[in-house]
C-alpha cells in the first residue's frame, strides 16, 4: 500500500511533467511573437502538481519583468484532474495518445477559434514523456491475486475509471474481469457505461452495487455520531437511496447485485432489513466481510456475480445514443439518473454546446460533475433522497458544470 501511495512506478509524475511541458510551451509560444495569435485572455489550460496547496489554486504567473513573459491570471490544478489523466485512461494505445493529446484545446485566438496542443506541436513530445506511462502497472493483492493499478481520472469531474488499456489486456487473459467506476453508483455508474464502455467497445455482464448499513443509515436521516446505534427504521428509510441505483443500473441493461460492506457495529435486524429490500426490488444482497475474513469473507458474493454474468441477462446499451444533441444528453442524464425534471441552462450555456457542435464535438459523451453527496445536497429534503438536481448559483447550470472530452468548462 505503501508503494502504491508513495509515487508508485511514477505514473502520475509523468503525467504532471506531460501536462506542465503543455503550460510552458504555451507561454513560450506567446512570449517568442505567438504565431498562433493566443489571446492572452483565453488561455485555458492550467498547470498541476500533485498536491493539494490551495494557495497554488489562483496565481498571477509571469511576473518579473519582460524577460518572463505576459503577466496572466492561471492556476494550479491537482494531477488527477488533468485532462491529461483522463486521456491517458482513455486511449487505446500510444498512437492513440499522441492523437487524442494533439486534440487538447489550449487557448482560443481573438475570433475565439481554438488552439490545439498540435499547433504548438507538443503532442509528440508530451506522447514520448508518457511512453511507459501508458502501459498498466501489474501488482498483486494480499492473496497474490493479479491486479492491474493504471490511472486515476478524478472521479467527480473527469470519468473516474482505471485505463481502457488495462481493462481490455486484463480480458484477454482472465476468465473474469472486475471493475471499478469511482464516486457512487450515481456518478460512478453513469460515465462507466455511458463513457468507457462506448469508447471501449466494453460490455459489462453483471454490476455490482456496494452499499453500508451506515450510509444507509445517514440516508435515512440519522447524523454521524450516531451511525454505531441499531435503528432498523432508519436504514429502511434509507434503502431508498439504494434502489435509486438499483434502478439506474438496470436502466442500462445490466443485472446488478449488491454487496454489503459489513461493519462489526452493523446488527442482523439491519443488515435483514436491506436484504429484504434488495429482494423486494428484484435484486439480491450479499453480505461481504472482506475486511476482517480477506477472500473468504467474500467467497458467496464472487460465485453470485459468476452466476449472474454466466445467466447471459445483460443487455447492454448506453442510455442515450451518440447522434444526440449535447443538452439532450445532459438533460437525460438530470432526468433518467438523478430524476431532476429537466436541465436549466442560460443562453451562454446553450451557446457554447451550440458552438462545439459546430465544430464537430456533437456525437462526444457528456461528463457530468457533482457534490460528493448523492441525489440531492438537501439535508431537509427526506434525508438527500428526493429527486432534485444540483444547479449552479451563477448560471443554473444543473451538476456544476458538464464538459464534452475536448475542452473543459470552468465554472
Amino acid at each position: 500500500m505503501e508503494d502504491m501511495n508513495l509515487h508508485f512506478t511514477g505514473d502520475f509524475h509523468a503525467i504532471t511533467t506531460a501536462h506542465n511541458l503543455l503550460s510552458a510551451l504555451i507561454d513560450n509560444q506567446i512570449y517568442w511573437g505567438n504565431e498562433q495569435g493566443i489571446d492572452v485572455r483565453r488561455v485555458a489550460w492550467r498547470r498541476v502538481m500533485d498536491m493539494n496547496d490551495r494557495a497554488l489554486r489562483q496565481i498571477i504567473c509571469s511576473l518579473g519583468g519582460v524577460a518572463n513573459g505576459f503577466p496572466r491570471e492561471a492556476g494550479f490544478d491537482i494531477t488527477v484532474a488533468s485532462e491529461v489523466m483522463a486521456i491517458l485512461c482513455l486511449a487505446t494505445d500510444l498512437a492513440d495518445l499522441q492523437k487524442r493529446i494533439g486534440d487538447i484545446i489550449v487557448a482560443y485566438r481573438r475570433d475565439k477559434s481554438p488552439v490545439f496542443a498540435r499547433d504548438l506541436k507538443a503532442d509528440g513530445a508530451m506522447a514520448v514523456l508518457l511512453k511507459d506511462a501508458v502501459q498498466p502497472n501489474l501488482v498483486q493483492t494480499l492473496e497474490n491475486n493479479p491486479a492491474f493499478v493504471h490511472g486515476g481520472p478524478f472521479a467527480n469531474i473527469a470519468h473516474g475509471c482505471n485505463s481502457v488499456v488495462a481493462t481490455t489486456t486484463a480480458l484477454k487473459i482472465a476468465d473474469y474481469v472486475v471493475t471499478e467506476a469511482g464516486f457512487g453508483a450515481d456518478l460512478g455508474a453513469e460515465k462507466f457505461f455511458d463513457i468507457k464502455c462506448r469508447k471501449a467497445g466494453l460490455k459489462p455482464a453483471a454490476a455490482v452495487i456496494v452499499a453500508t448499513v451506515r450510509a444507509l443509515k445517514m440516508n435515512g436521516g440519522i447524523k454521524k455520531d450516531d451511525l454505531g446505534a441499531e435503528n432498523v427504521d432508519a436504514v429502511k428509510k434509507g434503502c431508498a437511496n439504494l434502489g435509486r441505483h438499483i434502478e439506474n443500473v438496470k436502466q442500462f441493461g445490466v443485472p446488478a447485485i449488491v454487496a454489503i460492506n459489513h461493519f462489526v457495529s452493523d446488527t442482523d435486524a439491519e443488515i435483514e432489513a436491506v436484504k429484504a429490500y434488495v429482494a423486494a426490488q428484484g435484486a439480491e444482497a450479499v453480505l461481504c466481510k472482506h475486511w476482517a475474513q480477506g477472500s473468504a469473507g467474500i467467497e458467496e458474493l464472487a460465485h453470485k456475480v459468476v452466476e449472474l454474468a454466466e445467466s447471459g441477462k445483460s443487455q447492454f446499451a448506453p442510455l442515450y445514443p451518440d447522434e444526440m444533441k449535447l443538452f439532450d444528453k445532459i438533460d437525460t442524464i438530470v432526468k433518467r439518473i438523478y430524476r431532476g425534471s429537466e436541465a436549466i441552462a442560460d443562453k451562454s450555456v446553450r451557446d457554447q454546446l451550440h458552438q462545439w457542435e459546430a465544430q464537430g464535438y456533437g456525437n462526444l459523451p457528456v461528463c457530468m460533475a457533482k457534490t460528493q453527496y448523492s441525489f440531492s445536497t438537501d439535508r431537509t429534503c427526506a434525508a438527500r433522497r428526493r429527486t432534485t438536481s444540483y444547479r449552479c448559483a451563477r448560471c443554473g447550470f444543473p451538476l456544476a458544470r458538464a464538459s464534452s472530452w475536448q475542452s473543459a468548462v470552468r465554472s
